[in-house]
């Protein structure tokens, strides 16, 4: 049975709907009223507070915690600056995702790891012969997530910190109150935005001093419905939708690489040897069979389609993680993962895994809508990931 969060005292006062779903063990609001548009809005236009600590989280330290962190993660953790913070994959020995996450460098010898999935187990064999300690310290930390324009703005008024100078994908520590926390400028967004990490038995301090700094700048509590529509605008993919970790696949068919992912920049094969970093050069050398890639449905056809029925065309409020076909010349190339009509591009867009040779941006593919019960096919273009990337994101310092 699920628990509460840290936060859960707070959150359950505020979420009128009682619309809650389960999120690693964790009771998480979907949407605080009956409809998220007000939670959608307050990401893109104002700022936005949300839940983030059933997240898995790690501290790992000691001598060769460097050494650790670069034998596991994709990228060279040799460039990894302290207050840097990298979003990575790491894979297993045949170059398959098993998660992603954030890997922060708090000290020079201390990272803190994020992930979607249990990887305990996975850091502690890897860990064989070197000199770290690590720790799960998943219910010591909680942590929120601070989005949207005004999101700087609250932090001015409530932190303790310097955040004008904090820089896209930094980590700072300071106050909140009298909490001390880190501050990242990180999100699951794609708009300016901040992730704050504080020992839980102080999150509702850092929780009420928040709302108190954001009422003058339209601050809402946010839950997944509105997260789930704003990280498809940004392209950014969830694990078991939009790909599978390795370790859960059940066919080889439902694993995927980094470069099947779209995340081949972050695969440094030149490095200190790493876990799959064989299989992802050979990979590298052949290219990816398949690509996850972003869809732009053709609305006209959407149109055409209700209008032949004699219904108005819909737009799905919430984004739908039921995988549909996508097929080329009356040939099924692949599947669209995830769905979303997208409020402030007024797109019907889609994640989608398709053939390599269907994957350029501007090739023409066609999308399944199932309209009164029929399915049909919807004319869709491959375009490029983000959908939506507004400079505010990585502005600094901050508007």
């Amino acid at each position: 049975m699920p628990i509460g969060t840290a936060f859960h005292e707070r959150t359950f006062a505020l979420c009128e709907s009682l619309n809650y779903r389960e999120w690693s063990g964790y009771y998480t609001v979907s949407a605080y009223e009956t409809h998220h548009e007000h939670e959608y809005n307050a990401i893109r236009n104002a700022a936005a507070l949300i839940d983030i600590s059933p997240l898995f989280k790690y501290r790992v330290g000691g001598p060769d915690a460097a050494r650790l962190v670069n034998r596991v993660i994709t990228r060279d953790a040799e460039q990894m600056d302290v207050g840097q913070v990298f979003y990575t994959p790491w894979c297993d020995e045949q170059g398959k995702v098993i998660d992603d996450g954030t890997v922060s460098r708090l000290a020079e010898q201390t990272y803190r790891w994020t992930a979607a999935d249990p990887n305990l187990r996975w850091l502690h064999q890897n860990a064989a012969g070197l000199r770290v300690e690590i720790d799960d310290v998943s219910e010591q930390v909680a942590a929120l997530a601070l989005q949207g324009p005004t999101s700087a703005r609250v932090l001015r008024a409530a932190a303790e910190a310097d955040i004008d100078s904090l820089k896209y994908f930094r980590v700072t520590s300071g106050r909140i109150g009298r909490v001390p926390v880190d501050i990242s400028r990180t999100g699951y967004t794609g708009d300016l935005g901040y992730e704050i990490w504080m020992p839980a038995e102080s999150a509702i301090d850092v929780w009420d001093a928040l709302m108190r700094a954001g009422r003058a700048h339209d601050i809402k509590p946010a839950g997944m419905l509105a997260l789930d529509v704003a990280r498809v605008e940004a392209g950014l993919l969830l694990i078991d939708v939009d790909f599978n970790g390795s370790r859960k696949a059940l066919v080889h068919a439902q694993k995927y690489s980094p470069y099947e992912m779209g995340l081949g920049r972050l695969v440094t094969l030149d490095k200190a040897p790493f876990v799959g970093r064989a299989a992802l050069i050979e990979e590298h050398r052949k290219g990816p069979a398949h690509l996850i890639v972003g869809l732009e449905v053709n609305w006209s056809d959407v149109e055409k389609l209700y209008d032949s029925v004699g219904l108005a065309p819909l737009a799905p409020a919430a984004a739908s993680r039921v995988s549909v076909p996508v097929r080329r010349d009356g040939r099924q190339v692949g599947r669209a993962t995830t769905t979303a009509w997208s409020p402030t591009l007024k797109r019907l867009i889609a994640l989608a895994t398709v053939e390599a040779s269907c994957a350029a941006p501007g090739s023409r593919v066609e999308f399944e809508i199932t309209v009164e019960g029929t399915r049909h096919f919807a004319g869709a273009a491959v375009v490029k990931r983000p959908f939506f990337n507004p400079p505010r994101k990585t502005a600094t310092p901050p508007e």
